[in-house]
């Protein structure tokens, strides 16, 4: 059996897979489409449902724009292969992941970037500025985390895993940045404007001086939020992205 064939790959799997597969493979095409991916680099990971603890994560070399739901690949913890697949993993990239996924049960998608907007803020000492509509929904839940050199050691981890704390966004200084949901709709919505606040921010510090947003502004955003999605949160825009990718190339579900 061809184990690169989505229909042999669905055989294998249960519809709940599935579907999270066919969202995390849509996931990483938007990052494609939106560009906020690193050619092959980082990684967007989804934990399976069931009490396994496995991961889906991307075949290490390949393009974001050409990653399927088949194609995905099921590791464990310490990003071992679980199910057979003829692609390569990267287990240095899993580090982040990993920890991230260990001290969040609440998380089932991690989603990492190297966007240029975001590793620009990142680099500066002042952070994420509230200067912007998408940066008041940014900063209530938002950590930093020193940069240590490429996130290849375990001891690591612990560092990563308190500057996160409980927040949906983590600023990696020098870095890039990173967001978690609980599905891979939120994890992506909540990318999408943190990297559009970052944009936002790079290009208004060319311009002058800078307006900041009223503190009592801030107060009350998870209401705001609750309100502008309808109580839909991600859901509000998901159904449409993935219209969007089906019109340009609906090749991510195979």
């Amino acid at each position: 059996m061809n184990a690169t064939s989505g229909s042999s790959v669905r055989t294998q799997v249960s519809e709940q897979e599935w579907a999270l597969r066919a969202d995390l493979a849509a996931c990483y095409r938007l990052i494609a489409l939106y560009g906020m991916s690193d050619l092959v680099f980082t990684h967007i990971s989804a934990r399976v449902p069931g009490t396994e603890h496995h991961f889906l994560i991307n075949p290490y070399g390949m393009l974001f724009d050409e990653i399927t739901a088949s194609s995905l690949v099921k590791v464990d913890m310490q990003c071992n292969k679980v199910m057979d697949s003829p692609y390569p993993v990267n287990p240095a990239g899993f580090v982040i992941h990993s920890c991230v996924h260990e001290a969040r049960p609440d998380v089932q998608c991690v989603l990492h970037t190297h966007g240029r907007a975001g590793v620009a803020v990142s680099a500066q000492k002042c952070g994420l500025l509230p200067i912007s509509q998408q940066s008041t929904f940014v900063l209530p839940s938002l950590g930093y985390h020193d940069y240590e050199g490429v996130a290849l050691r375990d001891e690591e981890k612990p560092r990563l895993q308190k500057d996160l704390g409980s927040n949906t966004f983590l600023m990696l200084h020098n870095h890039g940045l990173l967001t978690v949901g609980d599905s891979v709709a939120a994890a992506f919505l909540a990318m999408y404007t943190f990297e559009n606040a970052c944009r936002i921010q790079i290009d208004a510090q060319a311009g002058g001086e800078l307006i900041l947003v009223k503190p009592e502004i801030m107060a009350g955003m998870d209401k705001v939020q609750k309100m502008v999605t309808s109580g839909l949160g991600p859901q509000i825009a998901w159904p449409a992205l993935l219209r969007r990718l089906d019109r340009a190339d609906p090749s991510y579900k195979e």
